[in-house]
C-alpha cells in the first residue's frame, strides 16, 4: 500500500541559506526544523528531501562532503527526536565543469523526476503528499508529480512569493517548515 510523504527542499526551507554551502560550519538548522520533521514521523508521513546540488557539477563541493552534510543533518535531527527517510539530490547544472553533468536531466528541479523516483522506490502515493520548499522551482516539481504543494518564505520565499507565479501556484503559502506542518496535519486525511 501506498503511504504519504512530505518532499523538503533543503537549502532555505530545513537549513539556513548559505548558497553553495561548501562547508560543515555554515550548516544551521531552523530552531523548528527537528520538533517539524518529528511531527511529520509521528504523523506516519515519510520525510524525503529532494535538492538541486549543482555545486557539484560546478566542482564546488563533491558527494562525499554532500554525504557528510546530509550525515550532520540528521545527527542533529536524531538529537530532537527526528528522522530524514531519504534524501536525493541532482548533481546537475547547465553551467558544470564536469562535462557528465553538463546534461538535461529529469531530476534539476523544476522537473518532478527525484520525486518521482522516490514514490516508486519507496512506496508513496504523490496524491497524498505534499512538497514544502522556498523557491518556486519546488513548487512546480510537486505540482507536476501530482502532489500538494506549500512555499514557504524562508530562505528565498519571501522574494518568491513577491514575484509573479506563473505556473507555480501553490496550495499554501507559510511562514514556514513548521507552519506548514501544521497546515498538512490539519488538511491531511492520511
Amino acid at each position: 500500500m501506498s503511504r504519504p510523504a512530505v518532499f523538503l527542499d533543503r537549502d532555505g526551507t530545513i537549513i539556513e541559506e548559505r548558497g553553495y554551502l561548501d562547508r560543515l560550519d555554515l550548516l544551521e538548522l531552523y530552531s523548528f526544523t527537528a520538533d517539524a520533521i518529528r511531527l511529520l514521523n509521528r504523523a506516519g508521513f515519510a520525510t524525503v528531501v529532494v535538492t538541486n546540488q549543482g555545486g557539484i557539477g560546478r566542482g564546488i563541493i563533491d558527494e562525499p562532503f554532500l554525504r557528510q552534510v546530509h550525515q550532520t543533518i540528521d545527527a542533529r535531527l536524531a538529537a530532537g527526536n527526528a528522522r530524514i527517510d531519504r534524501y536525493y539530490f541532482c548533481p546537475h547544472h547547465p553551467d558544470a565543469v564536469v562535462a557528465a553533468l553538463r546534461v538535461r536531466c529529469t531530476c534539476r528541479k523544476p522537473a518532478s523526476g527525484m520525486i518521482e523516483d522516490a514514490c516508486r522506490e519507496l512506496s508513496i502515493d504523490p496524491k497524498r503528499s505534499i512538497t514544502i520548499g522556498d523557491r518556486r522551482l519546488d513548487i512546480i516539481a510537486g505540482g507536476n508529480a501530482g502532489t500538494r504543494t506549500i512555499l514557504v518564505r524562508t530562505g528565498h520565499g519571501a522574494h518568491e512569493e513577491a514575484m509573479p507565479a506563473g505556473g507555480a501556484r501553490p496550495d499554501a503559502i507559510l511562514n514556514n517548515l513548521m507552519e506548514a506542518v501544521g497546515w498538512i496535519l490539519r488538511t491531511s486525511s492520511r
